[in-house]
């Protein structure tokens, strides 16, 4: 076994690396070094004078004692420590010179990565999961590489199978802000057919959904004495006014026809928290000890409600408001408050025991799905 690079080898890469190098990556199948510099892109031929990939180990060896002074090439079993960002930013540019895949996602991952540093790293390695990484930080999608990723992305969605990376993709997407109106309803188009894309835009984005449908039929006629106690600062009555709204109408829709149809448990639980957080986020009233239970959050709403109806001593001054100022409202107000329990913690139970998807999953969820269905149907003025 060969215990260093051929002399021509050697020779080529200190002359390419004597030069203002910005990255480095290593083509296997063509036993090529490609190298970004100031001036374009520059390329070496290997000549491997043993197995390809001892040879490889040979040559990254090279290019990290010239690039970290570390002549056993880059720590690649410090991987997890890595990958969770704790690597000192003034190492990361020579980090992209090893040719070590695993020392790039290392750079991917660093808190201090930049914007100029990304766009070594996307040379290198351009991939989905390294755009969402990168993505992740401030610098680089309100820098230059933020739309080139970005775009990359919805370029990349249509050939996406992972249900989560479908979900994280158009998470990342609405939050950075780098996709324009047309884009964002082609987008919402495909979860006719994928709903996970209607997932991401659930959770990121649930007071800005595009397919909008009409607002509650009945919103004129509760309008004024609602207008009144928004302006009064309650909570509930504000609530009430977003869920009726074409806004809020679309989100529970959606989330309906999600949770009717989801493909697999990462699905199903983003769902969950995403109609939990939409009414907790409205909502300054929380229903405790429930257990994750949804009987016991259906029966714990009733008595909220009921309790702000007879005592006038109730604690939950802004549902008696409501309720005395529009009384037929109280099944909303308490389908609120059930909604406003909803985890992904519902379905820990039954998920812990099966590792079903699709028709099966669908079915063991019954018990938390169908009183959910009832819900909804209630806020939409439906029959579930």
């Amino acid at each position: 076994m060969s215990t260093e690079i051929t002399s021509e080898d050697a020779l080529c890469l200190n002359v390419l690396l004597a030069s203002n190098v910005q990255a480095i990556r290593i083509d296997e199948s063509t036993m090529t070094v490609h190298a970004l510099t100031d001036r374009g892109e520059a390329t070496v031929a290997l000549h491997p004078d043993c197995r390809h990939d001892q040879y490889l180990r040979l040559v990254r060896e090279t290019l990290s004692e010239h690039a970290l002074d570390s002549p056993g090439g880059y720590p690649v079993y410090l991987r997890r420590w890595s990958r969770m960002g704790q690597l000192r930013d003034e190492t990361l540019p020579q980090l992209l010179l090893t040719g070590e895949p695993e020392a790039v996602i290392a750079v991917v991952y660093a808190a201090g990565l930049t914007d100029e540093i990304a766009r070594r790293a996307w040379w290198i390695m351009p991939t989905a999961e390294i755009a969402r990484r990168m993505l992740e930080k401030p610098a680089v999608a309100e820098g230059q590489m933020g739309k080139v990723l970005a775009d990359f992305l919805v370029e990349h969605l249509p050939f996406e199978e992972d249900h989560y990376a479908i979900i994280e993709t158009i998470r990342f997407l609405l939050h950075t802000g780098l996709v324009d109106d047309t884009t964002r309803e082609r987008l919402w188009k495909k979860g006719r057919y994928k709903n996970a894309y209607y997932v991401g835009f659930l959770e990121q984005s649930p007071d800005r959904l595009p397919g909008l449908i009409p607002a509650r039929s009945d919103i004129d006629s509760i309008n004024v004495r609602l207008e009144q106690l928004v302006a009064n600062g309650n909570t509930v009555a504000l609530q009430i006014n977003r869920i009726f709204s074409n806004q809020g109408q679309t989100f529970l829709s959606t989330c309906e026809e999600v949770l009717r149809h989801p493909a697999t448990q990462d699905v199903v639980n983003i769902l969950l928290n995403a109609l939990g957080n939409y009414f907790r986020s409205g909502l300054s009233i929380t229903l405790t000890d429930t257990g994750n239970d949804i009987n016991i959050c259906i029966q714990k709403a009733e008595q909220v409600c009921e309790a702000a109806v007879t005592e006038s001593s109730c604690p939950e001054v802004q549902i008696r408001e409501l309720l005395t100022a529009l009384p037929q409202l109280q099944p909303e107000v308490r389908a609120m408050l059930v909604l406003s329990t909803v985890s992904s913690g519902m379905a820990e139970p039954i998920f812990a025991r099966t590792t079903a998807i699709g028709t099966l999953m669908r079915t063991k969820l019954e018990p938390v799905t169908f009183p959910l269905f009832e819900q909804i149907a209630i806020l939409r003025g439906k029959s579930a």
